[in-house]
């Protein structure tokens, strides 16, 4: 494969004086997450075994030098599984689908590779299961994404969207003594909870989900944030705009005392005078970004005197899941023996 293309600053940033030593604080576990590497590799193998085109539902993962990466191979990404030739393979984002979606390539006989996350399944299967005990489901989450559309259209008819705290204090719910509340795996833990507390206090019968829905990588990058805010000046987050767990990480470190936070796709979007008194910055990416674009930042904050890299970190990450069944095997039918998920990949 080709290295990737990284957008290249038209001027190195320039060292501004400031009061005391600078230094780069790097947050970890930052990066890529298990369930995005599977995904990412599921569509490299898809190429690798069926030969390009593969088609892809939406983009795999929120990051747009991931789909562009993955384009330039032969990727061909789409909003809709109608706009596939039928008999076409086609992948299935780590975000998930709903079942119309399924059934809606099964009719154009398209070979259909499910790259999503598990811990997303996971809160799929929960929305069925409780949908068909009657409960009423509340999901805490934002319109218009695709997990939220996915999850929603495992039961449609039993679930009630909560975008956030301010919402839930005027939503109308059936009457139901079965109200349960599950959410989006890659919201805000704090917001999350807040959310659930002014629920709760609406609907004291309120049950929680058997377990946490905000996924693993999700909150260890918002703890490790937590941690490298207060003492930050300036927090750099890598991420892509609609990467929701990336957006979070910029509100996160403002909420835990960060001077100033921005989120940038690449290094070149860097702006000279956000160090204007900065002595510490804190450095973290969403978790879908790999960390060649984080290793782009380090070595343009070099350029402003940045020299000084302490990791920070808060957990270990060694978590991995399996490719989906038809890619576990290489053409000749081998068992694939690459690592998936989990890693910080390049």
């Amino acid at each position: 494969m080709t290295a990737p293309v990284i957008p290249q600053r038209r001027e190195r940033l320039r060292p501004v004086e400031v009061d005391g030593p600078k230094r780069v604080l790097l947050a970890a576990p930052r990066g890529y997450c298990a369930g995005v590497d599977r995904a990412v590799i599921a569509v490299e193998k898809a190429l690798e075994q069926y030969g390009a085109p593969v088609y892809v539902r939406k983009q795999i993962v929120h990051n747009v030098h991931v789909v562009s990466e993955l384009e330039k191979q032969g990727a061909i990404f789409v909003d809709e599984v109608d706009e596939v030739p039928p008999g076409s393979h086609i992948v299935f984002s780590a975000h998930g689908v709903s079942p119309a979606v399924v059934q809606g390539a099964a009719d154009r006989d398209l070979q259909a590779i499910d790259a999503t996350c598990p811990l997303v399944t996971k809160v799929h299967r929960e929305a069925v299961r409780f949908a068909k005990q009657d409960y009423r489901i509340l999901l805490i989450g934002h319109a218009g994404h695709e997990e939220v559309e996915g999850t929603m259209g495992h039961a449609p008819e039993r679930t009630i969207l909560v975008n956030d705290p301010d919402e839930a204090d005027r939503i109308e719910v059936p009457e139901t003594d079965a109200l349960i509340w599950l959410s989006q795996t890659t919201l805000s833990v704090d917001e999350t909870m807040e959310t659930v507390r002014r629920l709760r206090a609406r609907f004291p019968h309120l049950q929680d989900p058997p377990s946490d829905d905000i996924c693993y990588a999700t909150q260890n990058r918002q703890v490790a944030i937590k941690k490298v805010a207060p003492e930050a000046d300036l927090v750099i987050v890598v991420g892509s705009a609609n990467s929701s767990n990336s957006v979070r990480l910029v509100e996160v470190a403002l909420e835990y005392g960060a001077k100033a936070a921005y989120r940038v796709d690449y290094a070149s979007e860097i702006k000279q005078e956000w160090f204007e008194g900065v002595a510490t910055v804190g450095v973290t990416s969403g978790a879908s970004v790999p960390e060649v674009l984080v290793e782009q930042v380090l070595a343009d904050l070099r350029d402003a005197g940045f020299d000084a890299v302490s990791e920070v970190k808060t957990a270990e990450e060694d978590l991995q899941f399996s490719l989906p069944k038809e890619l576990r095997r290489d053409a000749q039918g081998n068992v694939d023996e690459r690592a998936l998920g989990g890693r910080i990949r390049d």
